[in-house]
Order: structure tokens, then sequence, then C-alpha cells
């Protein structure tokens, strides 16, 4: 794979294939790290998804969407859509509950998080959302929160100015979208307003589709889905620079007939088929003045199962998980926050503070009552931090960030009577980050960062019996996971290097994570022991590259990403690598602009390593997968507004498996998007 790396570089530097922004993702700026920058100057690893992104990759679900991109792998299912979870740098398993915590997920702001046994961790509808930004590892923690020990995915959903230029005041656009593989169809149809000072913007979505097969035509049980989206939102202009923003988003997907185990895999079989039904929502007010941002917000998701297959074998304990029910998370949150600038002499300094409180209420029952793998309660969180960007000469950055959460969980009446209790405790995270421009084409950067992530509900208070027949109880006393990560990288950037307005930017990342007491289910419990407990330690370390190139008819973009783990907890698996680690990975992708840049085709290649794991689960064979993409947006003429996005994906029908998959992946799909911006 090192010799791929090599040649993948060697054909990006080398292409003469303009300045296209759509292309240029280190030349994004970065709003989730602080003060906006270029991710090229960012001192993270971090990667930006735009509207272009979305309209190109027409995705369905998360692996859609993040395909190639280096750092990030859509764990669990292949191409359920309730079914796929996070993984940054092999932090996540879709298998383990509560993983995902050690991910800070958002949307406009608004916390989100989902753990149910055998199901996703997100259930947004892609269409929703203009930007995802992706910031990989604990540095994210002060801005997102203690915990952040693999990183931070933040979403942004669509606003009536992506809509509306100068001097407009309505735009109305409608979209058809067709997917080969399981026949999947969506219809969308999006209304921007200006009246005044106020803009508004409806969107409604609708989609469906049937069952996928892999490169060999074989079926991908469960993979049928049925969804209908919305979104409301108004942004109010006030006077003195202030602003409101009201946003309500919502997705409900039905699934008939579906696997109980919607991250797939072995055990599929095993637990048979419901019928589920999701409802995610998001909704926000924010107010804006200046520097200082507040923001108000709610989110839910709640998962319903029902009519099991397997419903005759509904009893107490663990077989419960065959009973009727229904999963919910709701989480209220005030966040508000300051950015404050100064300077003197050659130093120009900006200091962010902010405070965030919230509260999760996690709720569970099936037709038998409350469950005890699935234990009740409520998480109330205090959250203070600052961070800090002090830039010298325009050449030096130093980024210092500290954060302390408050916390405390409540058990259910269920979960106290087998012996939880009010478990108090706080999380502290802190990094220290540079960077220093050498020249105007070299930069160099690293960080130091620690976080700690305190126990969740599910971690603190389930209880229950165990395969092996043992009675396993609450796991009061459980240690903080903490997190500490070093990283060294280099950048280099130049416009005309081989042609008149040309441009190269290239971003190389070194990290090494060191995991102490991170908290796994109690597989060789016996009786009276607590069902989680801490694993001593873990280690992680890797790289990651990204480039792109951009000339006057040509684009070219490389992601390289690779992670190595060792369990370090002394025992049996002593040294082993860890389940979560995601195989070596390279993605190139080359492209032309053609008519004024109106149409852009382009070729994706993507190769991935094979990978021995601590599990055959995790273990998976190499494979290489090319796609095709063309877009159309005419700027002038007849055809102004409307915009063909065409995606074929796995051109070459593969059968394989990315190894945090728990299934084939999807074969040969050939994606079409028809839409039509009107506006007046």
């Amino acid at each position: 794979m090192n010799r791929l790396l090599t040649t993948s570089v060697a054909l990006l530097a080398l292409c003469q294939p303009a300045h296209a922004d759509g292309f240029q993702y280190l030349g994004r700026l970065i709003f989730g790290a602080g003060s906006a920058k270029p991710a090229v100057e960012t001192p993270q690893s971090v990667t930006a998804l735009e509207q272009s992104d979305f309209d190109a990759r027409q995705p369905v679900t998360l692996s859609d969407l993040f395909r190639g991109v280096p750092g990030i792998t859509i764990a669990g299912a292949s191409a359920r859509v309730l079914g796929q979870s996070f993984n940054i740098r092999g932090v996540g398993n879709a298998e383990q509950a509560a993983s995902e915590e050690r991910i800070k997920v958002s949307v406009d702001g608004a916390p989100k998080f989902f753990e149910q046994y055998r199901m996703g961790s997100f259930f947004g509808d892609l269409d929703l959302y203009k930007r995802v930004e992706v910031l990989r590892g604990p540095a994210a923690a002060t801005l997102n929160g203690s915990g952040a020990i693999g990183g931070a995915v933040n979403f942004t959903t669509k606003d009536a100015a992506d809509f509306l230029a100068e001097g407009q005041t309505r735009a109305l656009r409608p979209t058809l979208s067709y997917g080969s593989n399981g026949d999947s169809q969506r219809v969308g149809v999006i209304w921007a307003e200006r009246r005044g000072t106020v803009d508004y913007l409806g969107a409604l979505n609708r989609s469906s589709g049937g069952t996928v097969v892999d490169g060999l035509g074989n079926t991908i049980a469960g993979t049928a889905h049925d969804s209908t989206s919305a979104l409301i939102k108004a942004k109010v202009n006030l006077e003195n620079g202030q602003s409101v923003t009201l946003s309500y988003a919502q997705t409900d997907t039905d699934l008939d007939d579906a696997l109980v185990a919607q991250t797939g895999g072995a055990a599929a079989s095993g637990f048979g088929t419901a019928d589920i039904a999701s409802r995610d929502t998001t909704a926000t007010l924010t107010w804006a003045r200046g520097d200082t941002t507040v923001t108000l917000s709610h989110t839910d998701t709640d998962v319903t199962k029902d009519n099991f297959s397997m419903g005759a074998m509904c009893a107490t304990g663990t077989l419960q998980v065959l009973c009727a029910g229904e999963f919910a998370y709701a989480t209220t949150a005030l966040k508000a926050e300051h950015k404050l600038s100064f300077g003197g002499g050659s130093w120009a300094n900006t200091v962010i503070l902010g405070t965030q409180l919230s509260r999760q209420e996690r709720s569970a029952t099936s037709s038998l009552g409350a469950m005890g793998f699935h234990p009740e309660g409520t998480d109330d969180k205090a959250g203070l931090y600052a961070q800090g960007e002090f830039v010298y000469a325009d050449r030096l950055t130093l980024i210092p960030g500290v954060r302390v959460d408050f916390g405390t969980r409540t058990p259910s009446d269920a979960a106290a009577l087998r012996g939880a209790s009010e478990d108090s405790d706080q999380a502290v995270s802190a990094k220290l980050q540079a960077m220093y421009a050498v020249n105007d084409a070299w930069g160099v950067f690293g960080t130091v960062a620690q976080t700690e992530r305190m126990p969740t509900l599910d971690e603190l208070y389930s209880y229950g019996t165990s395969r092996g027949g043992a009675v396993l109880l609450p796991s009061l006393g459980l240690e903080k996971e903490t997190a500490e990560t070093v990283e060294l990288g280099f950048t280099f950037q130049r416009e005309g290097l081989l042609s008149e307005g040309d441009s190269l930017q290239v971003k190389t990342t070194l990290f090494h994570n060191d995991f102490n007491n991170l908290i796994v289910a109690n597989s060789s419990g016996t009786t009276g022991s607590a069902n989680y407990v801490n694993l001593n330690k873990a280690e992680t370390w890797g790289a990651e590259v990204e480039a792109a190139y951009d000339a006057e008819g040509w684009f070219a973009n490389l992601g390289y990403s690779k992670v190595e783990s060792r369990n370090r907890t002394a025992g049996t698996a002593y040294d082993t690598v860890l389940t979560d680690t995601p195989a070596e990975t390279v993605s190139l992708t080359l492209g032309a602009k053609l008519l004024d840049q109106a149409l852009n085709v382009g070729w994706r290649g993507n190769w991935v390593d094979q990978i021995t794991t601590a599990s055959a689960t995790t273990s998976a064979d190499s494979y290489t997968t090319h796609d095709l993409f063309v877009t159309y947006t005419p700027q002038a003429g007849v055809l102004q507004g409307v915009d063909i996005s065409l995606a074929v994906e796995n051109v070459f029908d593969v059968q394989y498996r990315n190894n945090l998959a728990l299934d084939n992946a999807a074969g040969l799909n050939a994606k079409l998007t028809l839409g039509k911006t009107f506006t007046w």
C-alpha cells in the first residue's frame, strides 16, 4: 500500500489537468475549529464537504457521503439507512454500546446522540444539509464537548440565502433522483423567499427504494426503505447587526419486515425481522449579534419496533430484544459563545469564551416493561470552555484551549432497584496547537491534546443476564476514559506551479493516541459483577494525507488514511490489533472542466488494503473500486438554473466488504439527479 500511495502522489503531482473552489477541499473555510480559516491553514486534521459534494455524490447513506474522505469510516451496515455509525481514526463501532459518545455529532450546533442494540447512530436525511465538517482527534473537544476522543462531525442545514442572489426575492427548486441498484427514487422541492429583513426556507423530500444487491447480484437483506423529510427555517435580520434564526428539521423513516439487527452481519438472521419506524428531529433557535451567539436547541431521535417475525420468543431478560418497544434520546441544550478580538504590535489575538448546558433524557420500554440492557435515565451536563488564537506577524499561530464539563447521571426507578444510583463527575479537556508558516509555500503544525470522557447512562446503569447465564449488575465506579494525542504535520501550497492560475495544496498529518480506562462490555463477567468494565490501555497511530490540484481545465484530489493500533492491556489480548481499526485507504480523483466549467466529468479510484484485527468480523480482504461522475450546471442560456448530476458507483460491479461494515457493499449503482432552480 505504501507503493500505491507513492504512485498516487506522483500521478497527482504530474497531472496538468482552474480554479474551482468546489474541488479545492483544502481551500475551504473551516468554522468548527474556531476562527474561520482555510483547511490547509488550520493546525488540525479536518475536512469540509459542501453542497457541491452532496450534489455530486447524491448520498442516500452515510457511506455514500464520506467515501474517500481520509480518517473517517462508516461502520455497521453497508447500505441500510438506519444501520450506520461513525468511526474516526479507529474510534467508533456500531456493535459497541455508547461508542458513538466518543465522537461528538451536531446539526446546526445542536448535539445529537443515539444508541440502541444493533442500530446505527444518525438518522437524518442527507438532503437537508449543505455542509459537514469532520474534525479528527481530541483537539475537537474544546468547542464540541469533553469526550471527543475520536473527533467531531458537524452538519449544517440549508438556508434561504443559498438559493437567493442579491435582488431576488423568491426561489423554487424541484429535484428528481433515481438510483439503479434497488430502484431508488427521490423527489424534493425547496421554496425560498425574502420578505424585507426576513428569509424563509421550506424543504420537503420523499425517498423510497427496494432491496440493494452486491457485486455478484446477491441480495443485501433489509435495505429497502421509505422516508419523508422536511426542513423549515426562518432568519430575521434585525438592527445593530442582530439576527434571530429558527430552524426545524424532521426525518421519518419506515421499514417493513426489516432486519432487527440493522447493523447486519452474521447475527442478522438470529434476530429475524420487524417493522421499524424512526423519527429524527432537530429544532434550534439562534440569536446572534456581532461576535456573540446564543443557541437553544432540542433534538429527539425515536425508534419503534413491532411485528417481530420471532415475536413468539419475546420474554423478560435478553429476549426482550424481540418484544415490541420504543427507544428514544431527547436532548435539550443551551449554548452561549462570545469572541473577543484584541492585539498589539505584531500580534493579532482572538479568544472564544463559551458555556453549554444540556439535559439528555433516555427512554426505552418494551411490551414487558423496562429493559435492563437499555436503562432509562437523565444525563445533565454543564460545560465551560475557552480557546485562544494568537497570531504573530501572520506567521506563527498558537491555539490553546481548555474545557471542563460537569455531569450528573440519574437512573430510572427500574435501574435503581437493581442497585444503580446517581453519579456525578467532571471531565477536563486541554490542548495546545501551533502552526508556523516557514515561507509562502511551506508550513508546519502540531498539536498536543488530552480529553476525558465520563461514562454514559448505558455504561453505568445497564443490567441483566449475559449469554452465559451470569447476572450482571449496574457498573458503579467506572473510571473516566482518557485520551492523549500528539499530531505533527506539514502543508504545502503554491500557485502557478505548472501553468498560470493553477494551484497545488497538500496537507499531511501524523498522529499518535494513547487511550486509558476504555469502557467495554464485560463479556466474561460472573454473576454479581459489573456489566461494563474499564480496559486498561490502548494505542493508535497513523497518517493522513489530503492533496488537491486545480488548473484551468483539470482538477485532482488525493486522500490517504492509515491507522495502526494495539491493545496495550496485560493479558491474552495484549498487542493485538483493535477491533475497530479501519483498513488503509487511498482515494484518487481526476477530472476535467468543460464548456466554460459548466460541465465537470471525473473518475475516482478507491484502493483499500486487507486488514486482520482481533476479530474476524472486522477483518477483511483488499479491494479496489472505481466511480465515475458528471455534473452539468450551465450559468447562462435557456438551461440556466438547471443542474444535472450523474454518478456511477462501483463501475465494475466488484463484490467487496469494507472491514468495518458487517455485510457486503452495494454493487454497480447509477444515480441521476435532475434539478431546476426558478428565481424571481
